[in-house]
C-alpha cells in the first residue's frame, strides 16, 4: 500500500500570511497577518455588518458582498482561516470508562450518536478528552452542521477566498491544550451573544453560548452581565466536582467597555468564592512564540491567524476534508486495491462466461424441441386460417359484453336513471326496460343511446310521470356508424 504521507501528497504547502475571519451574527471582522523573520506583521483589522445571511440567501450574492467590504479593507490576501458561530455548535459530554486506548474513538462515536440530537454523519466532529487528578477521563464532542459548513465554503470561494480552516474564535484565544489554560473560564463578549469555554485537564470541560445576553437597543448594545454571571454559576455547578474546584481563574474579552462592565460584575460575584477575574486587552510577549506587532488589540480573528503562522495547528477543525486527483488515483491503483480489483474482475468474466454457456445449451434444447413440433405448428397454423375464412362461426369479439359496457356508460351515475331487465337476442337485437326519477336524466340516456357507435333504428316507449316506467330496443352491430 502506497503511504501518502510518505511521500508528502496529503501535506499543505506551507502558508506564510493568512486572513483571519471571524463572523458573529451579521458582523464579519477581520485581519491580515504576514510572518517575516520569527515576527508577525498585521494589516489595520476590519470589521464590517453583513445584510445578507449566509444560511439563508445565495451564496454567490453573500460572496460578492464579503468581497466588497475586503477590497473596501484593500485586502488581497486569498487564504483564510475562519471562526465559525459559536451558535453553531452542538455539544455532547461523556465520561471515558476503562478502556484500551485503541478501543476510545469506537466508543465515543457511540457516544457521539447517541448524545447528538441528529445523524452523527451530518455532522463535522471534533473532540476534546479531559483528564481529572483522580486520572478519570473525559471528553467533549462538538459538532457543527455539515450543511452550514458547506454553504459557508460556497460563500467564501464567491468572495474568491481559499478556507484552509474552520475553527472557534473563544478556542483560539484560550488554547484548552495549554498547561496556562487548566482550571480557567473564558468568556468573550460577542456581536449577539456571550461565548463560554471552561477547560480543566488538557481539555473542554464546557462549551456555551449565552443566548440572549445582550441586546440591541436604538443601535447601542446592552450587556446583562446579571444574566451571564448566573449561567456561569450554573455551569460551574453542572461540571464534575473535580473539575469544578479546578477553576480558579476567569478571562474575559471583548470590547473594552462592555468586557470591563462583564468584569465588574463577576469580580463582584466570584472573587470572593476565591475566582481571579482578569480583563484581556493585550497579548503576552510569548503568546504564540514569535515576535508580535505592537498595541494590537486582541480579538478572535487575530489569534485565528496567528497559531498557525506560529506552526501551531487548530485546537478544532472543522473544514470538511478534501481529497485531490491524484489522492484518489494513487490510493485506487495502489497495490491491495488493483489485487481486490483483479478478482473482481475475474469473478465477473467467469460469470459472464458462464452465463452465454448456459444460454447456448438452452438454445440447443429449443432448437431440438422446435424440429420435433414443427409440423404440428404448420397444421395448427392452416386451421387458424380456415377459422378466420368462415368467420360468421367463428366469433371472438365478446359481443355481450360490448352491448353490456355501452349500456353501462350511457345510464348516469347518480341512479336516477336504472335498468330492471335487458335482453340480447341474435342477431344482435337489444330490448331493455327500466324505471327513472326524471324525465330530463331519461331523454339524455336515450340520446346517448342513439348516438353510440353500432346502435341503429331505436323505439322506446315512455310511460307514467313517477315513476316513470319505459322500455326501448334497438339493433347492435359491432362497426357500424351511428
Amino acid at each position: 500500500m502506497i503511504d501518502l504521507e510518505k511521500l508528502g501528497l496529503s501535506k499543505r504547502k506551507k502558508l506564510s500570511s493568512l486572513l483571519g475571519l471571524t463572523l458573529d451574527g451579521s458582523r464579519l471582522d477581520g485581519v491580515v497577518l504576514r510572518r517575516t523573520n520569527g515576527s508577525l506583521q498585521a494589516q489595520p483589522p476590519f470589521s464590517a455588518t453583513l445584510s445578507l445571511d449566509p444560511l439563508t440567501n445565495d451564496p454567490e450574492l453573500v460572496g460578492r458582498e464579503i468581497r466588497n467590504h475586503l477590497d473596501a479593507a484593500g485586502v488581497r490576501e486569498r487564504h483564510c482561516v475562519v471562526g465559525v458561530p459559536l451558535k453553531w455548535a452542538l455539544i455532547t459530554h461523556t465520561k471515558i470508562p476503562d478502556l484500551a486506548e485503541a478501543d476510545v474513538p469506537g466508543f465515543l462515536q457511540i457516544e457521539a450518536e447517541r448524545g447528538f440530537p441528529c445523524d452523527v454523519t451530518t455532522l463535522m466532529v471534533a473532540t476534546s478528552r479531559q483528564q481529572a487528578a483522580s486520572g478519570e477521563r473525559h471528553a467533549t464532542q462538538i459538532g457543527i452542521p455539515r450543511n452550514h459548513l458547506e454553504l459557508l465554503e460556497r460563500v467564501l470561494r464567491a468572495a474568491q477566498l481559499k478556507p484552509v480552516s474552520f475553527s472557534l474564535g473563544l478556542a483560539a484565544l484560550q488554547p484548552p491544550a495549554a498547561e496556562t489554560s487548566n482550571g480557567v473560564m473564558a468568556l468573550v463578549v460577542g456581536e449577539s451573544h456571550v461565548g463560554m469555554q471552561i477547560t480543566c485537564g488538557g481539555g473542554v470541560v464546557a462549551l456555551r453560548a449565552l443566548e440572549g445576553a445582550i441586546e440591541n437597543e436604538a443601535g447601542r448594545r446592552q450587556l446583562y452581565t446579571d444574566l451571564v454571571a448566573r449561567e456561569a454559576r450554573i455551569t460551574l455547578g453542572q461540571l464534575p466536582a473535580e473539575f469544578r474546584d479546578a477553576v480558579r481563574r476567569v478571562r474575559i474579552f471583548g470590547p473594552r467597555e462592555l468586557a470591563q462592565e462583564l468584569a465588574k460584575e463577576f469580580r463582584d460575584r466570584f472573587e470572593p468564592a476565591g475566582l481571579k477575574v482578569e480583563l484581556v486587552e493585550t497579548y503576552s510577549a510569548n503568546e504564540f512564540g514569535v515576535h508580535l506587532p505592537m498595541n494590537i488589540s486582541v480579538s478572535p480573528a487575530f489569534s485565528l491567524a496567528a497559531w498557525p503562522l506560529a506552526g501551531r495547528g487548530a485546537e478544532f477543525e472543522f473544514l470538511p476534508p478534501k481529497v485531490t486527483a491524484l489522492q484518489q488515483l494513487v490510493t485506487r491503483y495502489s497495490s491491495g486495491t488493483l489485487q481486490r480489483a483483479a478478482v473482481v474482475a475475474g469473478a465477473v468474466a467467469f460469470v459472464v462466461l458462464a452465463l452465454f454457456g448456459f444460454q447456448q445449451i438452452q438454445l440447443w434444447w429449443l432448437r431440438s424441441q422446435w424440429s420435433q413440433m414443427e409440423a404440428r405448428v404448420r397444421d395448427l397454423d392452416g386451421a387458424q386460417q380456415r377459422i378466420r375464412q368462415f368467420r360468421p362461426w367463428f366469433d371472438d369479439t365478446l359481443r355481450s359484453l360490448s352491448i353490456l359496457r355501452q349500456l353501462t356508460e350511457a345510464f348516469p351515475e347518480d341512479g336516477v336513471v336504472s335498468a330492471k331487465s335487458v335482453e340480447i337476442r341474435e342477431p344482435g337485437a337489444v330490448t331493455c326496460s327500466g324505471i327513472a326519477r326524471d324525465n330530463q336524466a331519461l331523454l339524455k340516456m336515450l340520446e346517448r343511446i342513439s348516438s353510440a357507435p353500432g346502435v341503429a333504428d331505436v323505439h322506446r316507449e315512455i310511460r307514467g310521470r313517477s315513476p316513470i316506467q319505459f322500455k326501448f330496443d334497438y339493433l347492435w352491430s359491432e362497426g357500424r356508424e351511428p
